[in-house]
C-alpha cells in the first residue's frame, strides 16, 4: 500500500507541473548555442551603461540578439529573429524602434521588455526568445 502511495504522489508531481517547452520549441527558430561576453567600457556597448538604451549585436543567435539595461545590474537579452515569422532568407531579422522590436516583414511588433508581442496579439503564438543575461562588473554575460 505504501508503494501504490509513493508512486500515486510521484505521478501527479509530475504530471502536475507546467513547461514553457512549447515556447521553447518553436518551429521557425533555429536552436543555436549562445556564449557571449560582453565588455561595457567598450565604445559600441556603452548604451548598455544606462537603462533602456536597447542595442543590437548581429552574427548570434537566428538574427542576432537584442540586449537592454533593465535597471542595477539587470538586463535582457532576446533574440533578434521574428518568432513568428517562418525563416526566410529575404527576412530574417527585426528593427528596434524606441523600446519596441519590429519585424520588417509582417510588422510584428514585441516589447523589448517582456518579450510580449504588442500588436496583432490574436494571430501570434510565440513571444521573442529570451537569453540568460548576467552582469558582473563591467562584463555581461549572455548565454541559453
Amino acid at each position: 500500500m505504501r508503494y501504490l502511495l509513493f508512486f500515486s504522489i510521484l505521478w501527479l508531481s509530475i504530471t502536475a507541473c507546467s513547461s514553457d517547452d512549447d515556447r521553447r520549441r518553436n518551429p521557425n527558430l533555429l536552436d543555436v548555442n549562445i556564449d557571449l561576453r560582453i565588455d561595457t567600457s567598450l565604445p559600441q556597448y556603452i548604451n548598455l551603461r544606462s537603462v533602456m538604451n536597447p542595442i543590437y549585436i548581429p552574427e548570434y543567435g537566428n538574427g542576432g540578439i537584442f540586449v537592454m539595461k533593465t535597471g542595477e545590474n539587470a538586463y535582457v537579452a532576446w533574440d533578434a529573429a521574428d518568432p513568428n515569422h517562418p525563416r526566410n532568407n529575404q527576412c530574417i531579422g527585426m528593427y528596434l524602434e524606441g523600446l519596441n522590436v519590429i519585424c520588417a516583414c509582417e510588422q510584428n511588433t514585441y516589447s523589448i521588455f517582456t518579450g510580449a508581442f504588442t500588436n496583432n496579439t490574436e494571430n501570434l503564438k510565440y513571444t521573442l526568445y529570451p537569453y540568460l543575461a548576467q552582469a558582473n562588473g563591467r562584463f555581461i554575460y549572455i548565454s541559453n
